[in-house]
């Protein structure tokens, strides 16, 4: 059962960004770029107030660089189609389960990004997730 509404054109939207924020970490990154996604319309915290829609949360304005790009604008695969599903069914991973914030840095890991704590590091991204003082939804949201 889907957490978020989605029809067959979110499914697909939602499918272009995980390739496109995602595919060089594999089927396990993005599956959590989509679970921040999906986190960010659930929450309705911080930065991410009255998203309640995948187009909302895609488009926002600097949410996700790749919307910038060209690769963004291909269609989007079978297989990335079905782990947009899965995100959009409430499946979720560690480190992205609480996450609202992922970057890729150069270096290491900063300790907070945007005042919220680091989780983990998958392959090249870094995953914060808020406190229960900023964002106690996203703990409950599921």
């Amino acid at each position: 059962m889907a957490v978020v509404q989605a029809s067959s054109s979110d499914i697909n939207l939602l499918a272009r960004l995980l390739r496109a924020e995602g595919e060089g970490e594999g089927v396990r990154g993005m599956q959590l770029i989509g679970n921040v996604g999906i986190n960010r319309i659930r929450a309705n915290c911080s930065d991410f107030k009255g998203l309640r829609t995948i187009p909302q949360m895609i488009y926002q304005p600097h949410a996700f660089e790749a919307v910038t790009h060209g690769y963004f604008y291909q269609a989007a695969r079978s297989s990335e189609k079905r782990l947009a599903r899965r995100a959009i069914n409430g499946e979720r991973f560690w480190p992205a389960k609480y996450s609202l914030w992922y970057f890729r840095p150069q270096g290491d890991c900063p300790p907070t990004w945007y005042d919220q704590p680091f989780v983990a590091r998958y392959k090249l991204h870094c995953f914060y997730q808020p406190t229960a003082e900023e964002c106690d939804n996203v703990y409950s949201t599921f």
